[in-house]
Parts: structure tokens; sequence; C-alpha cells
């Protein structure tokens, strides 16, 4: 194995933190060495940030030690901070909007003092790897979700610290987005032996790392090399609740009758088209994901399903009522339940449930049986503000099926929802699709994709795949091949040798992934390969193509034939 793995740089020994009444972290304990990608994985809530900003020096703990390359944090934070690059969390938080790419990227040279010479090699070289010099005069605030976690990148490295901090900086970005910040920071790191601490909520990105530690309500529930757990979601469930958790299975339905039809509909704003001439039909019971990069179209697309905005081209019915001519009728039909809840955080569960029934028109409404249905009724008379994120969701959920919708509009529901409350709330809508439901989700994790029936993939406003979880694997293997996964020891060497010979591979932690249209005679080459240059500790198989790969190729497929 490398040595330089072997160093640490990163020591937080027995770490604890109390705002009050909360404590935040309790006894905090890990190691990140060298040229590691180091993931801590959790939901919103769980003491991540608190933990990253003790790690940058901002917080001080209540108890417990921080080490930075040997500085001891809480007595030397700016000696820790010429090390360390911190990028905080949000879409490119660290911006200026008004100022253009090039001019935030100044201001950090100027705020970090970086010797000219030092500073225009480092500017080039993370302009290349992240692809935004053709973007060099645009104002960071006219930048995509992606586009400004990028540029946040590129301030945040200026420096080349030996050290970066990343406060989830996938959250919020579509998977294309997230694809592409993955691949720059595993070549930061192969090339520049860069070590990576970051905190993330997408239990899909732990393979990406070299280790990972879970942590939930401040405490680290496992800390493990991410190659050796084989689903992460499941050892989180079982972890927090104690018992083994219970697998999906996967329905087998057929839906006939159409309740939402979309006839080449079209909207734009001025001259931009924001959907392009979509069609599809969703039928009764179905659970449709829809899917995209930021930006697709898809929030557009549902807003128009919704009434809420105009259609400028084509026709959209619900249950046969025209969205167009008779949208009053459609509104008793749908239920909607948007990212933020949108929920009165200052009333009781119930008081919420009693406000939206009257928004309904709803009379003598028996809220014990939908607070059951939803495992409420414990929770009525508490406040929302004081519900735990998992119960405030169902509780949202509660409201939008008040009035026993025909279709379930879900917008990214579980955003940064633990797992537990995750699998509990996909049983409740499937529960839901059950009664003939018909729920249309958008979301960014790509393993919930797989839960639904179908999936209509956006981008640029046109509908470019559509089609079953398993219909779409398989169209994206004549896309781009097979998924060859290759685990080996010597990843760093083997990286170096594979690379130049097949330039698409793609490093997920410490194995990696090869497509190849012919896997058995790419499986055969590549051991060849590699025992000729005396890697001879390797193991590469066929695997499974993860959703997060079919998205990919078919946005990039329909960017080529744009």
């Amino acid at each position: 194995m490398d040595k330089t793995l072997n160093q640490v740089l990163i020591e937080v020994d027995g770490v604890s933190k109390r705002y009050k009444k909360t404590q935040a972290l309790k006894g905090v304990s890990f190691q990140v060495k060298k040229g590691e990608v180091f993931g801590l994985i959790g939901p919103d809530g769980a003491g991540k940030t608190t933990l990253i900003q003790i790690l940058a020096g901002i917080l001080n703990p209540s108890s417990g030690k921080v080490f930075i390359k040997g500085i001891d944090v809480q007595k030397n934070p700016e000696k820790a901070k010429n090390i360390i690059g911190y990028m905080p969390q949000g879409l490119g938080l660290n911006l200026y909007d008004t100022l253009t790419v090039e001019e935030n990227i100044n201001f950090f040279r100027d705020l970090r003092l970086i010797p000219e010479k030092i500073f225009q090699k480092n500017k080039e070289i993370l302009l290349e790897i992240t692809r935004l010099k053709p973007f060099i005069d645009r104002p960071a605030g006219a930048l995509s979700g992606g586009m400004r976690q990028k540029l946040a990148l590129i301030c945040t490295l200026l420096h080349l610290p030996d050290i970066i901090l990343l406060d989830e900086p996938t959250t919020g970005v579509d998977p294309l987005s997230r694809y592409d910040f993955w691949k720059i920071i595993h070549q930061l790191v192969r090339e520049k032996e860069i070590t990576v601490f970051l905190t993330t909520s997408y239990m899909d990105e732990a393979e990406r790392c070299h280790r990972i530690a879970l942590i939930h309500e401040g405490k680290i529930l496992l800390e493990e090399d991410s190659e050796k757990i084989t689903d992460l979601e499941e050892v989180f469930i079982e972890k927090i609740t104690g018992t083994k958790a219970q697998s999906f299975i996967k329905r087998k339905k057929t839906f006939k009758e159409a309740v939402v039809v979309c006839e080449k509909v079209s909207k734009f704003f001025g001259r931009f088209k924001a959907v392009d001439r979509v069609s599809f039909e969703i039928k009764k019971g179905e659970i449709l994901g829809l899917l995209g990069p930021n930006g697709a179209g898809k929030t557009t697309l549902i807003k128009m399903m919704c009434g809420i905005l105009d259609i400028s081209e084509g026709e959209i019915y619900i249950k046969g009522f025209s969205v167009k001519k008779e949208k009053t009728k459609i509104w008793n039909q749908i239920g909607y339940m948007s990212q933020r809840f949108s929920l009165y955080r200052d009333l009781t569960v119930l008081e919420n449930l009693k406000l939206y029934a009257g928004l309904y028109g709803i009379k003598n409404k028996n809220f014990k049986e939908i607070l059951e249905k939803l495992e409420l009724l414990e929770f009525k008379d508490r406040l929302v503000k004081d519900l735990p994120f998992g119960i405030r969701q169902r509780t949202a959920l509660a409201c939008a099926i008040l009035h026993k919708p025909s279709v379930l509009f879900l917008d990214e529901p579980t955003s940064g929802v633990d797992p537990v409350a995750r699998r509990a709330f996909w049983e409740t809508i499937y529960n839901i699709s059950e009664e003939e439901t018909t729920v249309i989700v958008s979301t960014h994790y790509m393993d919930e994709a797989e839960n639904c029936d179908r999936i209509a993939l956006m981008n640029h406003g046109k509908l470019v795949a559509l089609g079953t979880p398993e219909e779409l694997k398989k169209k994206s293997e004549k896309i781009s091949g097979a998924l060859l996964q290759l685990k080996t020891v010597d990843f760093r060497k083997t990286y170096e040798i594979l690379e130049p010979l097949f330039p698409e591979i793609t490093l997920y932690g410490r194995k990696f992934f090869i497509r190849s249209f012919k896997p058995e005679d790419t499986k055969k080459e590549i051991s060849k390969i590699l025992t000729q240059r005396g890697i001879l500790s390797f193991e590469i198989y066929k695997r499974d193509i993860p959703f997060q790969e079919v998205f990919v190729d078919f946005i990039k497929k329909s960017e080529t034939y744009a």
C-alpha cells in the first residue's frame, strides 16, 4: 500500500460540543490520513457542520482536542488555517454574486496573499480541471448550482492547501454536477496528494470515499473502509434502530388507466424555452420519478401540471380535466408537498391539519384516521418546530393528502432526512400508491429513483428518457457498455497504468469503474496488463450499473445530439 496513506493529518480526540441544552457532538474520535478522501455521512442535524467548523477553527469544542498536521487547532487556529481550505455549506456561499468568476478568484488571491507566480499556475490548473475557463467573465450570480460549487472549490483551493474541508459540497446540485465534482476531487487527490474531509447526507457518495464514518445525533456509529460495506443505508438503519433493515421488495404491477396526460407541452419565458414539447402519460397508482440536472425544466413542468404556471403550448389533462381550461377543477384532484414542507412551525401537528382542511374546504374530517395512518397520533399536540425532521416530513405529507387527491406531487421530499425516516417515508408512498393515488416525485437521490415504477429523465426542457429503472439500465449498457468494477490495493499505480489505455476510467475511492461493450475481453486485457506490470493483487468483475451512471449516460447522450 502507498506509504503516504499512513501519515495522520487530521486527529479528532474525544470531541464534544454543547449549545445550551443541545448536545451536538458526543465524544467523537477518528483519524484521517494523507491522501485520503474521508466522508462523514449523516442526515441533517447529526452534527456534521459543527464538527467541520471545529476542524476549521471557527468553533471551539466543549471538550476534547483537534489536531491538523500536529497543530492543536484550539490553541493555534491561525497556524492551522494556513494548511487548510474550507468550503462552507450552501451553493457557493463563499462567493460574491455581483463579481465575475475571475473577480471572485482574484479576490481570494488577495485574501490569501498568494504570490503572483503561484497564483497564476494554480488558477490555470483549477480552471482547466473545473472547465470554467469559458465562463471567466460571467457573474457568479448567473452561474448554475453546479458551476457555483466548482467556482467555490477553486476559491477554496487557490493556495493548494494540504487539507480541504468540504461541508456538504454536493447538496442541492444535480447528479451530473455531483459526478463532475467527484471527478475533480479524485483528480486533486491523485495528482496533488491533497487530503479531503467532507460531509454529506447522500448515502451513495460513501463509495466514492476511501473511508467513511457514520454520524447520528452527535455520535459516530461506524468507521470503516467504504469498500467493505455492501449496503450503507441498511447498515446505517441497523446501527440506528438496533434491528436488521428490511430490504425493499420491488413490486410487479400492471398499470392501465392514464390519470395524467402531457401532450407536446412547452413553456416559454420570453425567448427561453424551459419545457420543450414534452409528452408522456402517468397511470393510476403509478409512482413516476422525475429526474434531471438543475435547470432541466422539472419544476416548471410540475408547476404547469398543478396549474400554477400557464402552458405556452400543448395540453395537460388531470383525470380528463384540461389544466388550461378547467384549472379550478384539478386543484381538488391534486396534492403538493414542497421541499420546504410548507408547514406552520408555531402550530401543532393537529392545528396544521385543521388549517389545511379549512383551505381545502373539508368539513367534519376524522383527523384521527390520517394521524394513525402516518403514525403521527402521539405527536398531534406537539409544535412543528419541536419535531424531528422525519416527523415534520410525515406531517407535511399528511397535509398534502388530507383531501385524498388522485395525484400527489412530491418535490425532493426526503432531502436531508435520515435513512430510517427515508425508508419509512417510501413505505408510506408505496401504501398511498396501492390505494390508487398516482405519485410524481422529483429527487436527487439516485438510489431513490430505483424505488419508482418508471422514471422520466429531462434535460434542457426535453424528455430524454422514459422507462422502468431496469429498462433504463439496459439502454445505458447500449450507450456506454457494461460496467466492470476493479479493486486493487495499489490503486494509484493501477490508475497510472490504465488511464492512458481507458480514458473513461472512473475512480471511486480505491476502486475503479470501467465501461465496456465486450466486458469479458476487457477483463482479460486488463488482467494481462496489470500482471505484466507487476500488480498481482486485484479483483475485476461485472456489476450492476448504479443509477448515477445511468443518469450520466442519458444526459451526456442528449448533450451530444442536442
